[in-house]
């Protein structure tokens, strides 16, 4: 069977049209990676904030605050995303959104504190929104029994988007160093790169993307806003029918707050702690995000062979892993261990849980479960990231005990989803008759 099959597509969907949408994970991906992981984070603590002992806890709180409102809105923009059948409007005006406002982070100077947290809540907000929309695709494009690989191809092809950013300007701040240049002057360009490789990239998934839900005329009359929420008021009731998509709810949100750690946190802990350079941090990022596009793809096909469950709660013990050693390394080559394994559980730990998430969601109701979906990753983002800065704030700069107990994140999250029934949960959707 080739490597990419149609087989593992719905009747109507192309392989051009996933390409497409895997092209939004290539878009997307130098957010994070440049932004949010490698660049700006460790910039923003040590230029912007001149590394004051409250700077981290500013950057996770800046971050916390995107989350809760992406968090206390996504599910109702995702419910009128689905009555209104216009996911793909939403996600190109949120898309737009991103890009002017991680362009706009090129104004953050040393000392523009409130300007950069500012900007930092904007376009995180704008981005979060954009990843969930994007995800209630997933299951339009894949069918049930292949969920799990699709979506790998589409988180693994993404870290290859994370990686060309990344490798642009890990080039350019090489050869700005070299010549004295300052980071107050080269960091605002890895922005503006980031934001035009995001914004350029973007296009082809707006051009082979298929909108394919229809708008509810019930919505049309009642007006959006309020027959969204009343769709989420009847999810709500109806909590226990979907009661393993809420165990997998409650699941992501421990293991998806240790993720949040790693992507937020990972550059500052390399520098801070283990003594890395920024060309050496900007270096293992760029290999972790390798790492992490191969255990995306390769554990998209193991998720479909051995079972969702199973795949996702390996990649949860390997987290374990991944804290006790980066809590114990002494040296980089002890830390670029724990980086690798940290690589390949990434991607395959995020891509799995979108996959089940779309098992979950009933065929008319995908923005919306996405919208829970994001729900509780951006609540997993607040809780994750802003303890880790709370326990280095009130422990005096120990960031070793910070990460040590984001493995109980991991470890809590490992119970919970030993509550989860694939079968069960993927039968109570298929069940569901929205109104």
């Amino acid at each position: 069977m080739p490597l990419f099959s149609q087989e593992a597509l719905n009747p109507g969907v192309r392989k051009r049209e996933v390409f497409g949408w895997a092209m939004y994970d290539f878009a997307n991906s130098g957010y994070t990676t440049v932004v949010i992981t490698a660049v700006f984070s460790a910039y923003f603590v040590n230029g912007i904030a001149g590394n004051a002992p409250w700077a981290t806890f500013a950057w996770t709180l800046a971050l916390s605050i995107s989350y809760a409102i992406v968090m206390l809105t996504m599910p109702t923009l995702g419910a009128y995303a689905d009555l209104r059948g216009a996911k793909k409007k939403i996600l190109m005006l949120v898309t737009a959104g991103c890009v002017v406002s991680t362009a706009l982070l090129a104004l953050a100077q040393p000392g523009a504190m409130v300007l950069a947290m500012l900007l930092v809540i904007v376009s995180n907000t704008f981005y979060n929104w954009g990843e969930s929309l994007t995800a209630a695709f997933l299951p339009e494009l894949a069918r049930p029994q292949a969920m799990g690989k699709v979506s790998g191809w589409g988180w693994g092809f993404g870290y290859f988007g994370g990686m060309l950013s990344l490798g642009i300007c890990l080039g350019y701040v090489i050869w700005a160093q070299g010549r004295g240049i300052p980071a107050a002057q080269f960091v605002p360009v890895t922005v503006l790169v980031t934001a035009a490789l995001y914004g350029a990239a973007s296009l082809v998934t707006f051009r082979l993307l298929r909108e394919r839900g229809q708008a509810n005329p019930r919505s049309l009359e009642q007006g959006g806003f309020k027959a969204s929420m009343q769709r989420l008021q009847r999810t709500f009731s109806q909590a226990r029918r979907y009661r393993d998509f809420m165990w997998l709810l409650a699941c992501a949100v421990f293991y998806q707050g240790g993720v949040a750690v790693a992507i937020a946190l990972a550059a500052i802990y390399a520098q801070t702690v283990i003594g890395f350079s920024q060309q050496e941090t900007m270096v293992l990022i760029f290999v972790l995000n390798l790492a992490a596009a191969g255990g995306a793809f390769a554990w998209g096909y193991l998720q479909d062979r051995v079972g969702h469950k199973l795949a996702l709660g390996s990649t949860l013990v390997g987290w374990i892993a991944v804290c006790v050693i980066a809590a114990l390394s002494q040296t980089k080559g002890q830390f670029w261990w724990a980086a690798t394994i940290a690589g390949l559980c990434m991607g395959s730990s995020q891509s799995a849980g979108r996959a089940m998430a779309g098992l979950f969601a009933p065929p008319r109701q995908l923005a919306e479960f996405y919208g829970l979906w994001t729900f509780a990753v951006r609540l997993s983002s607040i809780i994750g990231p802003l303890t880790y800065g709370a326990i280095t704030w009130a422990s005096g700069g120990n960031q070793r005990m910070a990460i040590l107990s984001t493995a109980a994140m991991f470890v809590v999250g490992l119970v919970l989803l030993m509550k989860v029934d694939v079968g069960r949960g993927r039968e109570a959707a298929l069940q569901a008759q929205p109104a």
